[in-house]
């Protein structure tokens, strides 16, 4: 420190942690086709909003190997944090920095973690963490002294964090061990395609341990993470798209359970997508259709952001408006296994149910389906339990809740969409092409007619008969008779049915009866 000037001291101290002053590191992250962390949060955060902390955090040593780390080593200790503004609303944010020590978080980052946590925490802020990094720095790990700490209590803030305020772990790097345990207990995961990595273990740990090899787009690329793991919500094309995604998600939420979610001008759909809706549904019962067509004569125009679009898409999960106010949408998708829930289904859709409920979502599900998918796969993988926690999530929601049957609704997957009295909905109806049984009238009547159709002279023509027979008892008016719902809706009436009964149910419904901690999620 010169004893002339303390002030230019400070200054020079900060601006030779900056991108500016680190030009190989900075030309090092753009040939890898990301921004610094500094330029992500630039771009996330309203200009001129951001309040760093920790800005000359230097490495803590505790072993012999990191003894003569200085902050030059590891500007900011490899991880930037502190507040700012997305839209005008406060968040807590950090993002580690894959140019010192590749993005690995020691000692001194932690507590900076930690810190803005905290603050997230007791000020009600959302969370959003933007990985690009290994995880726990090794080198300050081979220590138990200082790591019978664990994650120094990350974990049970993170899960206290959940369900008050919304927390989004971006993976924009490799960001295989610890930046995935931090997503596991995230609300909204986007994943950057071609950069982005998740898992447990990377490649190096994986060989070592197990003696397998694997690359990381093996492990946990953008793709295996997004569709066939469910991990991930969203792959984007580049830094700044998933940046535009974090903005877009958090649009729909509050800053915190306490908070009204934030509203926008109503965009009415048009007249002739409103027209157009009652031909979406072909006479064929076999054929599947375009469910975002019916999804898009309800909500208001260009609202919908979809969540895990291309994992379990026999179910859609979307935010979306109606006029003007955030709303949940789940559907059965009748192009992809014809909407049956499977185990993917169920967790996809029970997950989405239990964010839009903490933060206020009323949720509308449409229901086109013939059930609960069966056979000795589905069971091997616990279909059963797996298939309770769509309508155990929506049984506990607090939030208004509306279910239209659009055409079949069969069995428990009636159920667990809501169909009927299942829920306390606030509101139950039916399209004119509705169906409800409690299976397929075809399968049905194999089952428990199987004896009489093979002792009649015409097999074929008795099968026939007995299928047209009960399917005559399945259709929308019989459905209405015992005020199993609300009753039968145009589809051009959708969204203003939906919209009012929204409207009447100002205030959530919140019971403490029985008095019990809370209800135990299935497994």
């Amino acid at each position: 420190m010169t004893d002339d000037d303390p002030f230019e001291y400070v200054a020079e101290a900060k601006r030779s942690l900056s991108d500016e002053a680190r030009e190989d590191a900075v030309e090092y992250q753009h040939e890898l086709g990301k921004l610094t962390a500094r330029e992500r949060i630039d771009y996330l955060l309203d200009g001129g909003t951001f309040d760093e902390i920790g800005r000359l955090a230097a490495p803590m040593p505790t072993t012999p190997e990191t003894v003569d780390w200085e902050r030059d080593d590891a500007p900011a200790d490899g991880v930037v944090t502190g507040f700012g503004e997305i839209d005008g609303r406060p968040i807590a944010l950090f993002a580690t920095d894959f140019t010192v020590k590749g993005g690995s978080i020691g000692h001194a980052g932690g507590r900076k973690m930690k810190r803005v946590a905290e603050r997230a925490l007791d000020r009600g802020l959302p969370l959003v963490m933007l990985h690009d990094g290994g995880g726990h720095r090794i080198q300050e790990g081979l220590d138990a002294a200082p790591f019978a700490r664990g994650d120094n209590g990350f974990s049970k803030l993170q899960t206290t964090l959940s369900g008050w305020v919304p927390v989004v772990s971006a993976m924009m790097g490799p960001a295989f061990a610890a930046p995935t345990n931090f997503a596991a207990l995230s609300d909204f995961v986007p994943i950057v395609d071609g950069t982005g990595t998740m898992g447990v273990a990377g490649p190096s740990l994986v060989k070592a341990a197990l003696g397998v090899d694997g690359d990381k787009d093996d492990l946990g690329s953008a793709r295996f993470q997004t569709t066939e793991t469910g991990m991930a919500d969203l792959a984007c094309e580049d830094d700044r798209a998933c940046l535009d995604a974090i903005r877009t998600y958090l649009s729909y939420l509050p800053r915190n359970a306490r908070r009204e979610p934030p509203t926008a001008d109503p965009k009415p759909p048009t007249d002739e997508t409103l027209e157009q809706l009652r031909e979406v549904i072909p006479a064929d019962t076999r054929k599947g259709y375009d469910i975002y067509a019916i999804i898009d004569g309800i909500v208001d125009r260009d609202s919908t952001f979809e969540l895990k679009p291309t994992h379990a898409r026999n179910i859609v999960t979307a935010f979306a408006r109606l006029d003007g106010d955030p709303i949940g949408v789940i559907a059965n998708n009748p192009r992809i296994k014809a909407g049956t829930i499977d185990t993917a289904a169920s967790e996809k859709a029970a997950h989405f149910a239990s964010v839009c409920d903490a933060y206020g979502l009323p949720i509308v599900t449409l229901t086109d389906v013939p059930g609960i998918l069966p056979g000795p796969d589905s069971e091997r993988e616990g279909i059963a339990r797996h298939s309770a926690k769509l309508p155990f999530e929506l049984a506990r929601a607090t939030v208004p809740i509306a279910n239209v049957v659009l055409r079949r609704g069969y069995g428990f997957g009636y159920v667990a969409m809501g169909g009927g009295r299942s829920l306390d909905s606030e509101l139950t109806v039916l399209w004119p092409t509705a169906e409800i049984a409690a299976m397929g009238i075809e399968g049905a009547v194999d089952i428990a007619y199987d004896r009489e159709i093979e002792a009649a002279s015409d097999s074929d023509a008795r099968r026939r008969e007995l299928i047209d027979k009960f399917e005559d008892r399945t259709d929308a008016v019989r459905a209405a008779a015992r005020v199993g719902t609300d009753g039968i809706i145009q589809p051009e009436q959708t969204r203003e049915r939906i919209r009012r009964a929204f409207d009447r149910a100002s205030d959530s419904s919140d019971s403490d009866w029985p008095p019990k901690k809370r209800p135990i999620t299935p497994i």
